[in-house]
């Protein structure tokens, strides 16, 4: 699957079905032409367009996988955030193995980020392109143990649902109380891969934590990373264990 062919197709698509009323001023005559529903269209343009347009419709609607279940952002825990911050872990370090020869510790993405949920059925591959519409990369983030504190105290300052894999992260009334990563107490000499998106990564959402460690690109979209495990996983069981325990959250 070409990611630009598509994205392309979306956007000529788009062309031919805007109903929103906008005023277009044309530089030449200063002439005002009303976009609306009385607007014909261009019959050679939707002529030219057609193939392409019925071979996205194909691409988008394929089956590549199936949930049992609603997948929705909602909680602290959600079933769509922990099982893509799970695809984000397991994308990124079966890349750091072959490429760094390590493992990655833990993996860290945005709610919002996560743009709609998934109903329960079949899920298709415009799914997941209603889902995650960006084209961010996969970064892998080293750090060291003391630098973790931030990224600790960033979640108990803002007690926001930004899911996480492989991490353990608990507060009480916005003190943190506990904070693991795989199962396991940060030790301060060692360091730590954490798997992010490069929006992240740079400091998006002021997750300015990261800024202390070192960047490596992986050259992954997340969004294909997201494709590629949907594919191989026919029936979709997300994980709906605890990894944020916001304690007294208001």
């Amino acid at each position: 699957m070409k990611n630009k062919f598509l994205l392309l197709g979306i956007a000529l698509v788009s062309l031919t079905a805007c109903k929103t009323t906008l005023q277009v001023a044309n530089v030449q005559t200063q002439k005002n032409i009303s976009i609306n529903n009385e607007l014909k269209n261009d019959e050679e343009f939707v002529k030219v367009i057609e193939p392409y347009k019925q071979k996205l419709d194909k691409e988008m609607n394929q089956k590549i996988s199936h949930t049992n279940v609603d997948l929705t952002k909602q909680g602290d825990n959600s079933n769509l955030g922990n099982l893509l911050a799970d695809y984000t872990f397991d994308g990124a370090n079966a890349w750091a193995e072959t490429n760094l020869k390590k493992e990655v510790d833990a993996a860290l993405i945005n709610i919002g980020g996560i743009r709609t949920t998934i109903g329960k059925g079949d899920i298709l591959l415009k799914s997941i392109f209603e889902v995650m519409p960006f084209e961010n990369e996969v970064i892998i983030v080293k750090m060291k143990g003391t630098d973790l504190q931030g990224l600790f105290d960033y979640y108990a300052k803002t007690q926001v649902n930004n899911p996480v894999s492989h991490l353990y992260i608990e507060t009480n009334n916005g003190q943190l109380s506990k904070t693991l990563i795989n199962g396991k107490a940060v030790n301060s000499n060692q360091d730590y891969y954490i798997a992010t998106s490069d929006y992240l990564a740079l400091g998006g959402d002021n997750m300015k934590f990261f800024s202390k460690g070192e960047m490596i690109p992986t050259g992954i979209k997340l969004r294909d990373l997201f494709i590629d495990y949907f594919k191989k996983n026919p029936e979709v069981i997300p994980n709906t264990d605890v990894r944020l325990n916001f304690i007294g959250k208001k």
